[in-house]
């Protein structure tokens, strides 16, 4: 045990997400976000509740720390329904900057997740990550670094992931960054969506580099992911599923089996 008295060992859990898209919950193939070509669009799913109702789920389950992550406008009033239905306990991403922060949390967030607009022109400004941190708070603020590959490298990307940024997601970045947030949440855009499999050896890397908690989302497709995150990482990544999710529509996870496996771990580390 540490002095604190908190556990000097971690395992990797599973974190929830709620993706808004045109007002709705859906699940889409992240690759497949753009602007420019919106009839490209590929759909994973649709659903029939509302945010509200997904939130009201996590709670039931103190699945706390999930991101409710706008993809576009248009969702304003389904994250703030989510927000309500479990105050103080969801992240929201999408669109977030100094303008509208501090309004977010009043209105029930727990964190902001800021991506763009750290990137002015696809260009990082540590300015606009401290004068943001300065406004809501480290403990407050959450940094979405998700990105793509190229070669063997992972370049942050912003505006839902269509444009690469110039800062490459590795251990001087990312210690960098943690100085100002609590958390990290990083989409493996590439096989967001695609439900065949993780991202490996960003989930290894990660582990390697990170030292706040940090959640990653992205081709999970079996429970078996999560022992597969912990192992790679050293129980230092949590790990979000989406299209393989039976509540979402998918046929090869079940939530509850997800739940199951979060108190078991709690139950381990009591």
């Amino acid at each position: 045990m540490t002095v604190s008295g908190q556990p000097t060992w971690r395992h990797s859990v599973f974190r929830p997400c709620i993706d808004l898209h045109g007002g709705l919950v859906k699940q889409i193939v992240g690759g497949t976000l753009s602007d420019t070509q919106p009839e490209g669009l590929r759909t994973n799913f649709v659903a029939n509740e509302s945010a509200g109702k997904f939130a009201e789920l996590y709670k039931k389950y103190n699945l706390r720390g999930g991101h409710v992550i706008k993809l576009g406008g248009g969702n304003d009033e389904a994250a703030r329904e989510a927000l309500k239905a479990w105050p103080d306990a969801l992240h929201i991403g999408g669109g977030i900057n100094e303008e509208n922060a501090v309004k977010w949390i009043e209105d029930g967030a727990e964190k902001v997740i800021v991506t763009s607009y750290l990137f002015p022109s696809a260009k990082f400004s540590l300015q606009r990550l401290q004068s943001l941190c300065n406004l809501v708070g480290k403990e407050r603020l959450v940094v979405d670094v998700s990105c793509r590959s190229r070669g063997d490298k992972w370049i942050v990307a912003m505006n839902k992931w269509q444009d690469l940024t110039d800062m490459e997601v590795n251990k001087e970045s990312l210690d960098l960054l943690s100085q100002y947030c609590s958390e990290f949440l990083i989409h493996a855009a590439d096989v967001e969506g695609l439900c065949q499999g993780i991202d490996q050896d960003l989930v290894q890397r990660l582990g390697e580099w990170v030292t706040i908690p940090t959640t990653y989302a992205g081709g999970a497709k079996d429970i078996s992911d999560l022992e597969l995150v912990n192992k790679l990482s050293g129980g230092k990544v949590d790990l979000t599923y989406g299209s393989s999710l039976d509540i979402f529509g998918g046929i090869k996870v079940r939530f509850m089996d997800l739940v199951e496996y979060n108190n078991a771990v709690a139950s381990e580390q009591c």
